[in-house]
């Protein structure tokens, strides 16, 4: 099966790096994900890690990190960013067939990557394949219910429907936590930049033409299982 293209960050890495420094600036998102389940001295993979961005914050406390992503190029970004860690690895694959052995993961998690709700069963049947018991995995995806950015969501995509994925999550057994994380740029540049690469064109400058300055109130929904 070929990876699903992800565009925003296999064709604008640059701006994409933008957008990882300006989201979530309390660090609201791990600190839900370490009162959760911390993964200090545990095996962490993080699915679908583009250039690695998060990969030295889980590197900081996990005996081992591994990450996985599916697009050749940015896997090179990754292991270029992570070189002076001797404990990070990183693997070329998709999160529908993940390049490693069974129940050898305490910690996953997956930032905008392949989890969307209805259809990522091939990637969820490779968590329990993975992910050792006791562990735990954390899916973070945008809330459309709600926000600023919620509100700018559900107009540029209206066939992703709320209320089935949540249904789908809570069927296979995972729980919610709402989270606000935010988005905070360095300027209105950048912040333009980032909206134009999230949103259809349509949709982007509808959102720009009503939004002043550089914050933008975000809402996610971190999903999360015990295994």
């Amino acid at each position: 099966m070929k990876p699903r293209p992800s565009p925003n960050i296999w064709n604008t890495p640059e701006l994409y790096e933008l957008e990882n420094r300006a989201a979530d600036p309390h660090d609201r998102i791990a600190t839900a994900m370490r009162e959760i389940d911390d993964w200090a001295g545990r095996t962490l993979l993080d699915v679908g890690c583009g250039t690695g961005f998060h990969l030295p914050l889980w590197a900081r406390s996990a005996a081992q990190v591994v990450g996985v992503e599916p697009h050749p190029p940015l896997a090179a970004l990754a292991r270029r960013r992570t070189r002076s860690f001797a404990h990070v690895r990183v693997l070329e694959g998709g999160a529908q067939a993940l390049p490693l052995p069974d129940a050898s993961v305490d910690v996953v998690h997956a930032r905008w990557a392949y989890f969307f709700g209805p259809g990522s069963e091939p990637g969820l049947r490779e968590l329990d394949r993975v992910v050792r018991r006791g562990g735990t995995a954390f899916v973070i995806d945008n809330d459309p219910t709600r926000s600023t950015f919620g509100r700018w969501f559900r107009r540029g995509f209206p066939e992703v429907d709320p209320v089935a994925v949540e249904r789908f999550w809570s069927m296979h057994g995972w729980q919610r936590r709402p989270i606000d994380m935010g988005w905070s740029f360095g300027s209105r540049e950048d912040l333009e930049s980032v909206v134009r690469i999230e949103l259809p064109p349509a949709a982007a400058e509808e959102a720009l033409a009503s939004h002043a300055g550089t914050e933008v109130d975000y809402a996610v929904n971190l999903w999360w299982r015990r295994f």
